[in-house]
């Protein structure tokens, strides 16, 4: 499938699928949409000092740098799990911005190895961010009770609606620990009713620019 690396509208860089009429990214900003759907809706609303995420969709290693990124500031210990049925190629990492679009000159060697580092292998990229790189397809997750948060980031509805099935999502809460919670750019309807099939008590919000919604998914203790 054709791939070109083009750049969205807050001047940060993502992959655009032409077959598909598809990016990795919004195209109204790949690193707005990352901080406002996957730090502000997800990783801010916790306050604890060490935390598990599985992200879904790996990609460009985006958010897990972002993550990263926003863990030092914070001085949480995160345990991070990007799922990824088919890797980037590294020249395509290698022209994505992030780093000097975040003004993280200072955090590039930490960049290069999250994507240097091999695949299902547990990687220390420093003191307080552990990374796994998992090769696999979703419906292959098998994780129990594993993860206190969730970055939902596959591909969207539109073109794979099968990642967005109940099968799909009754995987992810079967993931997450009680209290857990899942984010995701997406908010439609067929979403929600998927996710509130398996257990998930969801709340409609503002999304990113360029998008008017999205959901957080939580997995509530009764």
């Amino acid at each position: 499938m054709k791939r070109e690396i083009v750049q969205t509208s807050d001047g940060s860089t993502t992959i655009f699928l032409p077959d598909w009429n598809e990016n990795y990214h919004s195209k109204h900003g790949a690193i707005q949409e990352a901080k406002h759907v996957f730090i502000k809706n997800g990783f801010a609303q916790f306050d604890q000092k060490e935390i598990s995420i599985l992200e879904i969709g790996f990609g460009t290693g985006l958010n897990a740098f972002i993550t990263f990124l926003e863990a030092k500031k914070a001085n949480i210990k995160v345990n991070y799990s990007g799922v990824e049925a088919y890797p980037v190629d590294f020249n395509e990492i290698a022209q994505m911005n992030y780093v000097g679009e975040l003004q993280a000159t200072d955090f590039e060697a930490e960049f290069q190895k999250m994507h240097a580092s091999e695949w299902n292998e547990n990687v220390k990229i420093s003191n307080d961010f552990c990374l796994t790189k998992r090769q696999q397809f979703f419906i292959e997750i098998e994780d129990v009770e594993q993860f206190d948060l969730i970055y939902f980031d596959a591909f969207g509805y539109r073109v794979q609606p099968e990642l967005w099935s109940t099968e799909i999502f009754q995987k992810m809460f079967t993931a997450l620990k009680p209290g857990g919670v899942l984010v995701t750019y997406a908010a439609r309807g067929v979403v929600k009713r998927s996710m509130i099939e398996v257990g998930f008590t969801v709340e409609k919000l503002e999304g990113p620019p360029g998008k008017r919604e999205m959901f957080r998914a939580s997995k509530v203790i009764l």
